[in-house]
């Protein structure tokens, strides 16, 4: 990997999305504003609101980084435009590296935005420390723009990488625990939560709405999210080619 070739990708996809504010939108604004909306359907249940609120804060910006990732990933597969920068002196790893940095600066202002409207202007109620949330709500947004360069390699056009939202992301929404402890769930269906990566993102939320400090489950659910999202990186490495057929 070469630095100036990974912070070259990282300003040219932070420039197209400087052109884009309807996506700007989406990743930063939509994700605030579901938060308010969730904090009112909540109202008269504040003890629902704060566990709810919580695994939310952090599986809104996977959803939401997953999307865009996806389909700008996707744009420029089928243009033609992965294919002429991997005819020049440029590695994989550059180029992935790239795209994560350029995306994960607008994840960083979304996860601040989120975590700070959650906290103190929503009230959400947490024991450990606000910074404790925000390290997890950036995990899950890297999660989310890892898994979004992936599957955008498996998409023919936007609308089949949109596809892969309830394909990839909402039997993960159903079984990381936000519905129904993963432990009341049926013992397959337990199992299955149990090598998602979506989970751990839930869950890391968790332990600090109900922990003062950090704790091995902490550690271990940051682990286990930021892995799967270096090998989902991985993965969409192997998926480029330096040209088409």
């Amino acid at each position: 990997m070469n630095l100036s070739r990974t912070l070259a990708t990282a300003r040219r996809v932070l420039r197209q999305l400087g052109h884009d504010p309807r996506t700007i939108a989406l990743m930063i604004v939509v994700p605030c504003l579901l938060l308010f909306l969730l904090k009112y359907v909540f109202d008269n249940s504040p003890r629902t609101y704060d566990s709810a609120g919580a695994s939310l804060l952090g599986i809104f910006p996977l959803i939401t980084m997953f999307l865009v990732t996806s389909i700008a990933t996707l744009r420029e597969r089928t243009s033609g435009t992965l294919e002429r920068l991997l005819s020049m002196p440029l590695g994989k790893g550059d180029l992935l590296a790239g795209y994560a940095i350029g995306f994960g600066v607008v994840a960083v202002v979304q996860a601040l935005l989120a975590t700070g409207l959650s906290v103190f202007v929503l009230g959400l109620d947490v024991s450990g420390s606000a910074w404790l949330l925000l390290v997890v709500a950036l995990g899950d947004a890297f999660l989310g723009i890892a898994l979004g360069l992936f599957v955008s390699a498996f998409a023919a056009s936007e609308f089949q990488a949109v596809q892969f939202m309830p394909a990839v992301l909402l039997p993960q929404i159903l079984l990381c625990g936000l519905f129904v402890p993963r432990g009341d769930m049926q013992p397959v269906l337990n199992g299955l939560s149990d090598v998602l990566p979506m989970s751990y993102a839930a869950d890391g939320m968790t332990q600090v709405v109900r922990h003062t400090g950090v704790t091995g489950d902490f550690v271990r659910d940051l682990a286990v999210v930021l892995g799967c999202a270096l090998l989902a990186l991985g993965l969409g490495a192997a998926t480029l080619r330096r040209r088409t057929v």
